[in-house]
């Protein structure tokens, strides 16, 4: 099944339970604008190579749109399209007034050196300058890209529009950009799993945890979770995954992958165990955090896991989801479990708007805030309707934008 294929699945379960109209859901569905571009580059070499990238603003009824750019040999059109519109809905859920968008070009960035990128980035804004913009449309890092194509891609677009660090978020801290941003989208799964064990009456001390992914997002949830006492037994990234039934020693962890560029490959401190194992072992809590669909209908029987948060985007299929949810697993769904790094960037939009900067306590703060209540938004919605949290996540949030959509006129 094609990404948004699995998006429009699940809106249009949580529309049934809506009722909503055929007419509402094409167009809350339908995006606004889908841009391709080609993107010329001269590279160190002197060669002439082309590149492809793609903007889809899916919807600005809530607010200017608001989205990733991610770097990736398998970006497509398709999607990108997904993304934005799962963009949406997180946006709504979680109650900031955005709308959805995402972006992205076909590459490896690993393939190319760093002048090459940003004179790749600085093109990419040159063909899309005129459509983004602290009031249209605000990109943010997504896979493959960091804070320093931020502040390449503000550069580029002030050359043409003047001062205006709120055109994008995710910016170096000494460049308009937010503290606590890095950390913000795997601190946001931490809190929410201390909410979502709280509402079942369970302690961290007893609560298992194997997290899939030790990223950005991986590294900062296994980093707040251990520090709230949880007890993570499995840990893995890219290079390999790692097992200790009495607990790994996460800090240690994070000082390995620090020195090692990122990555655990050689980590010795604890038994190497298969990918697929990873996600299989009998624990209390798994937390898929790094790709798409790792989570499928072949091996959702073998899953033990009782609690899923979906750290990573669209980690479970459809057809996994239905199993894993008729045999009682409760998974928090990525629109709300991974909408950490959204609100932050809104918080990041906010100052560079006021000129005003937030202090981290200030910004930890908030964010705990918006996530609790969305989360007991959503947890309500649940119980009310006798449905799944994806599907209630998936009601308030199209709820929400029926209504601006309504308010704003839809002639």
């Amino acid at each position: 099944m094609k990404a948004f294929e699995s998006t429009r699945l699940y809106f249009e379960r949580a529309a049934d339970r809506l009722e909503l109209a055929e007419s509402l859901r094409k167009l809350l569905l339908t995006p606004k604008r889908e841009v391709q571009v080609q993107i010329p580059v001269e590279m160190d070499d002197g060669r002439l190579e082309t590149f492809i990238g793609y903007r889809v603003q899916h919807d600005d009824s809530r607010g200017p749109m608001k989205g990733g750019l991610r770097y990736h040999h398998e970006v497509d059109l398709d999607e990108v399209r997904s993304l934005a519109t799962l963009m949406t809905w997180k946006t709504a859920v979680v109650d900031i007034p955005y709308g959805g968008a995402k972006g992205g070009i076909a590459i490896d960035p690993k393939k190319v050196s760093v002048k090459e990128l940003e004179r790749i980035t600085r093109k990419f804004i040159d063909q899309i300058h005129d459509i983004i913009g602290p009031h249209k449309d605000i990109p943010a890092p997504d896979m493959g890209t960091s804070a320093r194509e931020m502040a390449w891609i503000r550069n580029q677009w002030e050359k043409y529009h003047g001062f205006g660090p709120a055109c994008i978020t995710g910016k170096p801290v000494e460049d308009y950009g937010a503290l606590g941003r890095e950390e913000a989208t795997g601190r946001g799964v931490g809190v929410l799993a201390y909410k979502l064990l709280g509402n079942l009456s369970r302690k961290p001390q007893n609560t298992r945890v194997a997290l899939q992914g030790f990223g950005n997002v991986g590294s900062h949830a296994a980093k707040y979770l251990y520090e709230s006492e949880y007890k993570i037994v499995a840990v893995g990234d890219h290079t390999g995954s790692f097992y200790s039934p009495t607990g790994l020693d996460i800090p240690k962890m994070l000082r390995y992958a620090l020195a090692n560029k990122g990555s655990l490959l050689g980590f010795s401190e604890a038994e190497r165990i298969g990918h697929d194992e990873l996600l299989e072992l009998n624990v209390d809590l798994l937390i898929p955090a790094a790709l798409g669909g790792v989570i499928t209908k072949q091996n959702a029987a073998k899953i033990k896991a009782p609690l899923i948060i979906e750290a990573a985007n669209a980690p479970i299929d459809p057809e996994a989801d239905d199993l894993l949810h008729q045999r009682g697993c409760i998974i928090l769904p990525d629109i709300l479990a991974n909408a950490g790094g959204v609100t932050v960037s809104y918080f990041e939009w906010v100052q560079n708007l006021q000129f005003y900067k937030w202090s981290l306590n200030r910004i930890r703060q908030e964010l705990e805030a918006v996530l609790t209540y969305a989360f007991e938004a959503v947890w309500q919605e649940a119980k009310l309707h006798n449905v799944s949290l994806r599907t209630a996540a998936y009601m308030i949030a199209i709820r929400r934008v029926q209504r601006a959509t309504e308010l704003g006129g839809m002639g």
